[in-house]
C-alpha cells in the first residue's frame, strides 16, 4: 500500500465529558455533553483523559477512542440550523481546522504533539445525538449530508492541547473514506479493505464487522 502527500491543519479544541445526562429516550446515562478543556491533557488507549461514555457497547472502546469533527462541517451546520454549533457539541473531542475529518482516509495516521492517531471509522447518528440537538429529522439529515466526522484509535499516548497542529503523517492510497463507506460503501470497497487486513496493511474498526457480512451475503 503506498501513501499520499502528509497534509496539515491543527487542534481548535480539545473536549471531554462535562456531566452524564440521563435521556429522555430510555437508553440510560450518555456522555454525549463534551465540553472545552484548558491546557494539555493526555489521550490514551480509550481517549482523552477524564472522558466517559454512558453506552459503552456502541460508543468508546480501543477502535473509537477519539471522535475527530472538523470546524468546516461545523460551519456548515451552524448556516443550515442558524445557531453557532460550538467546540464540544457534538460530542466530539476534537475539534479541527484544515484536515479532513468526514472525507478522512480510512487508516491515515494524524500527529497530534506525541499523540498518534489513526483514523477508523465514521460516527453513526443515533436517537441519544437527535435528543441532544433538538432538531426536527437529525438523524436522517446528518445522514444524508454525510458531514460525520471520524473515530480515532490511539496508536501511541501522549498530551495534546488546542493549538496543536495535526500532521496526517501517511495517507493510504487505496481512496476509501469514512464517509464514502458511510453512505456508499460497495463491495468493491469490503474487499479492498479486507484485503488491505489480511495482508497487515490495515487494521479496521470492529464495528465494519457486521456490515461486511451483510453486504457480502
Amino acid at each position: 500500500m503506498t501513501f499520499l502527500t502528509p497534509q496539515t491543519g491543527s487542534v481548535l479544541a480539545i473536549c471531554r465529558v462535562h456531566q452524564l445526562i440521563t435521556t429522555k429516550t430510555g437508553f440510560g446515562a450518555t456522555g454525549i455533553d463534551k465540553r472545552t478543556i484548558m491546557g494539555p491533557v493526555g489521550i490514551r488507549k480509550f481517549g482523552v483523559f477524564g472522558d466517559v461514555q454512558g453506552d459503552t457497547e456502541h460508543h468508546g472502546g480501543p477502535d473509537q477512542a477519539v471522535y475527530a469533527y472538523s470546524q468546516e462541517d461545523a460551519d456548515y451546520w451552524a448556516v443550515e440550523l442558524g445557531r453557532p454549533i460550538p467546540a464540544g457539541l457534538f460530542g466530539e473531542n476534537l475539534r479541527t481546522q484544515g484536515v479532513e475529518t468526514s472525507q478522512a482516509v480510512i487508516g491515515t495516521r494524524w500527529r497530534i504533539g506525541k499523540a498518534l492517531l489513526e483514523v477508523t471509522s465514521p460516527r453513526v447518528p443515533c436517537a441519544t445525538f437527535a435528543e441532544r440537538m433538538d432538531e426536527p429529522q437529525w438523524v436522517k439529515r446528518f445522514t444524508q449530508v454525510g458531514r460525520v466526522g471520524t473515530y480515532l484509535r490511539v496508536l501511541e499516548h501522549g498530551k495534546v492541547q488546542a493549538g496543536d497542529a495535526v500532521v496526517l503523517e501517511r495517507v493510504p492510497e487505496h481512496g476509501i473514506t469514512v464517509g464514502k463507506f458511510f453512505a456508499d460503501p460497495t463491495l468493491a470497497d469490503v474487499l479492498m479493505l479486507q484485503g488491505l487486513e489480511a495482508a497487515g496493511e490495515l487494521t479496521l474498526s470492529k464495528h465494519f464487522y457486521t456490515r461486511f457480512e451483510k453486504m457480502l451475503r
